[in-house]
């Protein structure tokens, strides 16, 4: 065996340098034709094959799927909404054991619209729970405790939101959606927080003007325009629409909000004739873009006021709503700001404008429609558009206005409303005769 050997090895030394490389080519190739054949008959015999098995858990599984979704149920709102609390309980109970799950399935709630879709990743994840009892015993004692109290009848802790005004004031807000939504990308500013300017405004005029709300906005859902010595849905001076454009134009002012928006505001005319179109532009009751705007700025320019001060409000809506209800003049930086404003009364109880703003705000209604900023100023690094300026000008419609200066006129004769006066609206505007609301 040692002789063949070293013949092999002696006839391998006498060959040629390509002999020896096409010989370990050779070599190479076999090897890797063996290789492949041998893959193959593998594969084709099914040792590769992997049989599986019954998961353990495939019937528990099986009923989590079964579960029926409240989506199609026959369930009333406030029934299923009485489900989702429950749900909060148990997912507070799941949450001391398994935190990271109990926030997952809480973050995946606010997405799914169904209660169920709950109570079906809870029951997912105790799949694999191997001892209950200490979460069963926890989750008993805790609903224990909650059914000892009856479910209270009171419909809301904020007694205002209970009002018929309220309910038609919240239709009437989300008509605008789009427009407050529009003017909060506009001017950086949280639209919800133009909300809450708008609804201190109207539910002033709600409890002024009870009758013409009845009579009008109930049954069309629309909002309170004034035109008498403030302006617009949202209550605007014309001393107060010129200082904003003025703090706009100007880069030495507390109140200055950057170059960006420096031509938000800009007219089409010039002259004597702004002051026809600033007017119109707050009393247009077809199209309330520049009631929208005007606000948007008041919170914007106020907010830097303080903030150059040294004192930041901007995490502050209710003395937002309160300077934003008081006006430039009283806007005095300083530490310790207090919420207030002017008084309204609502069905017999006292409230501070700043208080109904903050009421709304933090209240969760409409969040639908105007949800949280996580930050409620956005400065914005480009200048407005030509684009944008267009949309903006052209946002004023051809309704039929209230003649300026009628609101100096003494009131025996003026109108009980100005309504009543046949030339104030078109022939086909009757649906919008009594958004006018007189102070």
């Amino acid at each position: 065996m040692a002789s063949k050997l070293g013949i092999a090895l002696s006839s391998w030394r006498r060959r040629s340098v390509g002999r020896k490389i096409f010989d370990i080519l050779v070599g190479l190739f076999a090897l890797a034709g063996f290789a492949i054949i041998s893959a193959w008959a593998i594969y084709q015999l099914g040792f590769t094959n992997n049989k599986g098995s019954v998961d353990r858990n495939s019937r528990y599984m099986l009923s989590i799927d079964e579960m029926k979704s409240l989506k199609d149920s026959t369930l009333t709102t406030e029934q299923i909404q009485q489900r989702w609390m429950r749900q909060y309980v148990r997912l507070a109970v799941f949450s001391k054991f398994y935190p990271v799950n109990a926030q997952l399935i809480t973050t995946a709630a606010q997405y799914g619209h169904d209660p169920m879709l709950v109570d079906r990743m809870m029951a997912a994840s105790t799949m694999y729970i191997d001892n209950l009892d200490e979460y069963n015993n926890l989750l008993r004692q805790v609903e224990q405790i909650l059914n000892r109290y009856p479910q209270s009848q009171t419909p809301n802790v904020i007694t205002w939101m209970d009002s018929p005004e309220w309910a038609a004031l919240k239709e009437a807000i989300v008509h605008d959606k789009a427009l407050i939504v529009e003017v909060g990308r506009l001017t950086g500013v949280e639209p919800r927080l133009i909300v809450g300017c708008l609804i201190g405004e109207q539910i002033r005029l709600f409890n002024t003007a009870r009758e013409t709300v009845k009579q009008y906005l109930g049954p069309v859902k629309v909002l309170n325009v004034q035109s008498q010595f403030s302006y617009g849905v949202n209550g605007i001076k014309i001393s107060t629409a010129k200082a904003i454009e003025e703090h706009l134009k100007d880069p030495s002012s507390p109140f200055y909000m950057g170059p960006r928006y420096e031509h938000l505001l800009d007219y089409t005319v010039q002259g004597k004739a702004q002051e026809d179109e600033r007017y119109n532009r707050l009393v247009d009751y077809r199209n309330h873009l520049y009631s929208y705007l005007y606000t948007a700025c008041i919170l914007h320019q106020t907010m830097l006021q303080w903030q150059r001060a040294g004192y930041d409000i901007s995490d502050r809506p209710d003395i937002l709503f309160t300077l934003f209800n008081v006006g430039f003049s009283q806007s005095v930086p300083k530490p310790n700001p207090v919420c207030g404003g002017s008084h309204i009364k609502i069905h017999g109880q006292t409230y501070t404008f700043g208080a109904i703003g903050f009421d709304f705000y933090y209240s969760g209604e409409l969040a639908e429609d105007f949800p949280f900023w996580r930050q409620r100023f956005i400065p914005g690094d480009n200048e407005i558009t030509e684009e944008e300026i267009a949309y903006i000008q052209g946002s004023v419609s051809n309704c039929k206005r209230p003649p300026r200066g009628w609101e100096y006129v003494k009131k025996d004769s003026v109108p009980a409303h100005p309504a009543d006066e046949e030339y104030l609206y078109p022939e086909d505007d009757d649906q919008f005769a009594g958004t006018y609301a007189n102070e």
